[in-house]
């Protein structure tokens, strides 16, 4: 089961990477262009938005690799959970369904991680 976890781990950091890199990498013109939910956004909020999936993606996975401060890799996950929940909320208001299928998915996944490492398979 740890391999397990450290494979949802690695797999939801990437994503979260890649999605909050990329939020952070482009111009807020260019997200809004791209995402229409982030119309509904100021700029700094999807910078932010951008920033806490990132720090949540090396929080999934840092502390757990290096042995130091173990309990954040599930409070990471609790992040991306919450962060998921404001996603199908979002998408859910503006009836963007595909994207709220792929959120509860995400959210699944983080919640499955917490329970692992805050539960039976804590470091």
């Amino acid at each position: 089961m740890n391999v397990f976890l450290w494979i949802l781990q690695s797999l939801l950091a990437a994503g979260m990477l890649a999605a909050g890199g990329g939020k952070l990498a482009q111009s807020y013109e260019k997200t809004a262009e791209s995402m229409a939910w982030a119309k509904s956004f100021t700029a700094g909020q999807v910078k932010a938005i951008g920033a806490l999936e990132v720090l949540a993606a090396l929080g999934l996975v840092l502390p757990a690799a290096t042995g130091i401060a173990t309990v954040l890799t599930p409070l990471a996950a609790v992040g991306v959970a919450l962060i998921m929940l404001g996603a199908v909320v979002t998408h859910a208001r503006r009836s963007e369904w595909s994207n709220v299928g792929i959120n509860v998915v995400l959210l699944a996944v983080a919640v499955v991680i917490a329970w692992g490492r805050f539960g039976p398979y804590a470091w």
